[in-house]
C-alpha cells in the first residue's frame, strides 16, 4: 500500500484482513488431484489426473523431492503450484516422494534413493506412459539424487534433465563457508556424528530451523511487510502457502544425513564430478541426457556461483544450459514470478527435448552449453 493509502487500496485491505479472520486464510491449498501408481520402500510414485476433457501429450515429466522438504515444493498452492501448470499444459506429469522418514529408517544412506527409489520410479512412470522417455525435474537435493542416478545408470528411460537450486561447490555457499574448516576439525566423534546417530538422522525442527535461516531477513522484516502489503491478496496468499511448506518439513535418515554432511559439505565432493554412492564412484561425466541448471538469484542455499559450477563437469551431455531466474530456493520454483520465468523456460526445454531419439554422445566429449538469463529474457520479450 501507500504512505498515504488509496481509498481502493484500505478497501481491498480491509476485505483481506475480513476474509483470513471468517475463513481463516486466502490461499487455495487444495491439491492437484493424483494417483498412486507405484510404491515401495519410502518410494510412493504418483500420476497427476489430467484435467476433464483436456488432451496429454508429449513425453512424461517426473517431479523428483528432496528429503526433509515435502512435495507441496511442486504443488504450493493453486497459481503458484507447477503441478497445475504442466496439467494445464497437457504435459503427462508424475512425482516421487518419499513418506515419512522414521528412526527406523536410520540405516538407509544415499544409495536407497540413486540406485533404488529413482530408477524404479523412472521405471514405472515410462511404463505408465506407453514406453516412452522421462523428463526428469529434481529441486535441491532431488537435483542431486536425479544426476547421480542419471550417471549412475545411463541406460534409464530418461529423455532430459532439468535441476533446480542443485549447488555443487559448497564453498560459493555464504553459509557453509566460513564454517567448513572448523567442520573439518570435527572428526568421528563430533557433536554433528553425535547428533544424527543420537536421533537418527536430523530432527525435522532442526531441518526446518535451517532452511528458515537461509532467509533470516525475510523473517525479521515479515511483519511489516505483511503491513505494507494488506491489500495484496495474492501476496498474502503466497505467505500462507511458504508457511505450510515449512511446517511440514520431515526429518534426514541418519545414514544419509551422514553421508550429505561428510561428503557435499565437510569435503566437498561434487566439486571433483564425482561421487561415492553404495561403494562405487560415480562420475557426472557419464551423464548422457541434456541438462538444464537452474540457479535462483537470490537463493542463499545454492547461490549462483555454486550452481554454474556444475556445468563443465558434465562432460558426457549433448547439451547442457545453464539459467539464472529470480527468486530464493523455494521462490525460483513456486515464486510468484516464476510463472513467467523459471516455468517458461522448462517449458520450451520440455519441447525441445521431446520426440525423437537422439543418438547417445560420446562420453567425454564436448556438450553444448548456453548461459542466459531467464529474467531478462523475460522481459526482452
Amino acid at each position: 500500500m501507500d504512505l498515504v493509502p488509496k481509498p481502493g487500496q484500505v478497501v481491498s485491505a480491509a476485505g483481506n484482513v475480513a476474509h483470513m479472520a471468517l475463513y481463516g486464510g486466502l490461499a487455495d491449498l487444495r491439491p492437484m488431484p493424483r494417483t498412486l501408481i507405484d510404491e515401495g520402500e519410502l518410494r510412493e510414485v504418483y500420476r497427476y489426473r489430467a484435467r476433464p476433457h483436456g488432451a496429454e501429450e508429449g513425453d512424461p515429466v517426473l517431479l523428483v523431492t528432496p528429503l526433509a522438504a515435502p512435495a507441496l515444493c511442486y504443488d504450493l498452492r493453486r497459481g503458484c503450484s507447477l503441478v497445475e501448470h504442466l496439467v494445464d499444459g497437457g504435459r503427462p506429469t508424475y512425482l516421487v516422494e518419499y513418506g515419512s522418514v522414521a528412526f527406523r529408517d536410520r540405516a538407509l544412506g544415499l544409495e536407497h534413493w540413486v540406485s533404488e527409489v529413482l530408477p524404479a520410479a523412472l521405471a514405472a512412470v515410462s511404463q505408465d506412459a506407453g514406453g516412452r522417455p522421462v523428463h526428469v525435474v529434481g529441486w535441491s537435493l532431488g537435483g542431486i539424487f536425479s544426476l547421480l542416478a542419471a550417471a549412475d545408470r545411463p541406460d534409464l528411460p530418461i529423455a532430459s534433465l532439468t535441476v533446480l537450486g542443485t549447488p555443487f561447490d559448497v564453498r560459493k555457499v555464504p553459509i557453509v563457508a566460513p564454517v567448513r574448516p572448523l567442520l573439518n576439525l570435527t572428526e568421528g566423534g563430533g557433536p554433528v556424528n553425535r547428533l544424527y546417530q543420537a536421533f537418527g538422522g536430523a530432527p525435522q525442527p532442526l531441518v526446518r530451523w535451517a532452511f528458515q535461516l537461509t532467509s533470516v531477513q525475510k523473517l525479521v522484516t515479515r511483519p511489516l511487510a505483511m503491513a505494507v502489503n494488506l491489500d495484496d491478496r495474492d501476496y498474502l496468499a503466497q505467505l500462507e502457502a511458504v508457511d505450510r511448506f515449512t511446517r511440514n518439513m520431515t526429518a534426514y535418515p541418519g545414514r544419509t544425513f551422514g553421508q550429505l554432511y561428510h561428503r557435499f559439505i565437510r569435503a566437498n565432493g561434487l566439486v571433483g564430478g564425482t561421487m561415492e554412492v553404495g561403494g562405487r564412484v560415480v562420475e557426472l561425466a557419464r551423464v548422457t541426457a541434456p541438462v538444464l541448471l537452474f540457479a535462483g538469484m537470490t537463493d542463499g542455499i545454492a547461490p549462483v556461483a555454486s550452481v554454474r559450477a556444475g556445468v563443465p563437469l558434465l562432460g558426457g551431455s549433448p547439451e547442457v544450459r545453464f539459467e539464472m531466474v529470480p527468486g530464493g530456493h523455494l521462490g525460483m520454483l513456486a515464486g510468484r514470478r516464476a510463472r513467467g520465468t523459471t516455468w517458461r523456460v522448462l517449458d520450451e526445454w520440455l519441447d525441445q527435448w521431446s520426440g525423437g531419439e537422439a543418438a547417445p554422445p560420446t562420453i567425454g566429449a564436448s556438450p553444448r552449453r548456453r548461459h542466459r538469463s531467464a529474467a531478462s529474457r523475460s522481459l526482452s520479450r
